[in-house]
């Protein structure tokens, strides 16, 4: 584009990144005097009205999302010059996960719990005030220099939904990232951002996907007959409390994911950390069952995935080679106060024999010095050695003496 101002007061100085439906450009608000990010949606958009009225409508309600978490959106609305419409954000320095994934493979498992904490806590903001984002994904997913976390393009992937640019895919991206009620048509909920969130969170730790698609098509047949390797297997640093707290996220079934966003970010940190993660709570709704949901059940499996239910690797699968080097060190367990009490010392067979025969002797010697000392007259004491290397046969000779002296 050879226009430099966008909309009169936004100076265009470089691109950022671009996709199949938008550019993204580094800008200065000559204005408010401040750098932000300018994107520009592809001229295509232009002439699709029902992309126009809801990407109007969508934009005022991301607009209205404040949240350290979340992109701000300052500005929207369509250059006169260009006819482009366009989207003025917050600009970030730093990197996309997508950017992250691609220099280095994967992150460490501490590194990529946070960011999924953090990126939990904006979905549960959005949720919160009734939006939801559709189009999860590790291009939308922006970590500051300092690790703030923040996540871009609310808005967007709904307001194409229901246009003729759903069609051809271009909105939603790659298919990977999309839950199965999505890949079946059906309206996406909370709980699908909370399944493409674990899919983030899958990739980022293991440097793969769970399944691995090219098409819509594709990924509900895997959806439905594989199992994807719990992230323990793959990666010797990641609990089995996280693995689960992962798969839960993952669960076809979006009765069986997280409640809310939040709910799956505790999960996760405590997962990390070796705590089991709670039951997910039950959905107050039933999935509705339609006719793409009776196509896809004709290779029947459970989706239950619950803690006595989770496949490993290996059990209905897909073979998994784990990627080099990430079988590290395993993660040390969070310590446990009680199994860390010294143990009480066990005594010796012989010790416990001693102690009983001892025990013996000083009953047998009460019980004599109480019978002279109550006796009316002069008593005859029987005094006989009842010393024995048996333990039991001392025993009995002590209890017949003290007969004989209590007479």
């Amino acid at each position: 584009m050879s226009a430099v101002e966008i909309a009169g007061r936004y100076q265009l100085q470089g691109r950022l990144g671009f996709g199949g439906m938008s550019t993204v450009h580094l800008a200065f608000d000559q204005r408010l005097e401040r750098r932000v990010a300018v994107k520009l949606l592809a001229e295509h958009l232009a002439d699709d009205p029902t992309f126009v009225s809801r990407f109007q409508r969508e934009a005022q309600a991301a607009a209205r999302l404040i949240h350290p978490n979340i992109v701000q959106i300052f500005d929207s609305g369509r250059d006169d010059r260009s006819g482009q419409y366009f989207i003025v954000m917050e600009y970030i320095e730093g990197s996309s996960c997508a950017e992250i994934l691609r220099d280095d493979g994967w992150l460490e498992v501490d590194e990529a719990v946070a960011i999924i904490e953090q990126a939990c806590e904006g979905l549960h903001y959005a949720h919160r005030h009734g939006v939801v984002h559709r189009d999860v994904k590790p291009g939308n997913l922006l970590r500051s220099r300092d690790g703030e976390v923040k996540l871009a393009d609310f808005g967007i992937a709904k307001a194409t939904e229901q246009s003729s640019i759903t069609q051809v895919g271009s909105v939603l991206g790659t298919a990977a990232y999309l839950a199965p009620e999505q890949a079946r048509g059906e309206e996406a909920g909370p709980r699908a951002d909370l399944y493409a969130l674990g899919v983030v969170a899958y990739q980022l730790i293991s440097g793969r996907l769970p399944y691995e698609a090219s098409s819509l098509t594709e990924l509900a047949l895997k959806q439905q007959q594989e199992e994807p390797a719990m992230l323990d297997t793959l990666v010797a640093a990641v609990t089995p409390e996280l693995a689960e707290a992962v798969a839960i996220a993952l669960s076809l079934d979006l009765r069986e994911r997280y409640g809310t966003a939040r709910e799956m970010g505790r999960a996760m940190s405590d997962g990390a950390h070796g705590i089991s993660p709670a039951q997910p709570s039950a959905a107050s709704h039933r999935p509705r069952a339609t006719d793409a949901t009776s196509v896809l059940t004709q290779a029947p499996r459970s989706s239950a995935r619950g803690a006595a239910g989770r496949t490993r690797a290996g059990t209905g699968a897909s073979p998994v080679v784990p990627r080099q080097p990430r079988r590290g060190p395993a993660r040390a367990a969070r310590p446990n106060p009680v199994a860390q009490s010294a143990p009480r010392p066990q005594r010796s067979p012989a010790s416990r024999a001693w102690l009983t025969l001892l025990g013996l002797l000083a009953l047998g010697g009460i019980i004599a010095a109480i019978v002279f000392a109550t006796s009316p007259a002069p008593t005859k004491i029987t005094l006989r050695n009842v010393v024995y290397s048996d333990v039991q046969e001392s025993a009995e000779a002590l209890k017949q003496l003290v007969s004989e002296n209590t007479k």
